[in-house]
């Protein structure tokens, strides 16, 4: 089985980064150290925007969704190295990539969708769900969401 992490080509949130079931897709690879000394390293297995995802119907049993939240970022701050920032378009880019996360997600598979409202509410983003969740989390401000594609 598969598992595509789309836009989280850091891995950031696995506990096992080397998994050999998983596909890390972002749309940039990078290298650097940042300020403070800390190293950065992005490098997905595949290089490809999430709007545009290079996968068949239906591909994957497990789709994990960590869109860019921040609106606004320093050109070269870490939060805008390490998770990018929205563009003018946000709101049909995240509908897009929501769109294309349920188009690879295979029949009776599970979507997980994660959100930070930092700089942008989840009402604003509620109305751009594929289908009402089967179950999420609230921490801080950040919001994880389960779907389940029947």
């Amino acid at each position: 089985m598969k598992i595509l992490d789309a836009c989280c080509g850091s891995k950031m949130f696995w506990f096992d980064k080397e998994h050999e079931s998983a596909l890390y897709m972002d749309n940039r690879t990078l290298d650097t150290t940042l300020c403070d000394g800390r190293k950065l390293v992005v490098n997905p297995d595949v290089v490809a925007d999430f709007k545009n995802m290079p996968f068949d119907d239906e591909t994957f049993y497990l789709v994990i969704f960590d869109p860019p939240h921040l609106k606004n970022a320093g050109d070269t701050s870490y939060l805008k190295a390490k998770y990018g920032t929205l563009g003018p378009s946000w709101k049909d880019d995240i509908k897009q990539g929501l769109a294309e996360c349920w188009r690879v997600l295979k029949e009776n598979g599970t979507l997980i969708f994660k959100w930070n409202e930092e700089q942008v509410l989840f009402s604003d983003v509620k109305r751009l769900l594929p289908s009402k969740p089967i179950i999420g989390q609230r921490r801080g401000k950040t919001i994880w969401l389960v779907f389940f594609k029947e």
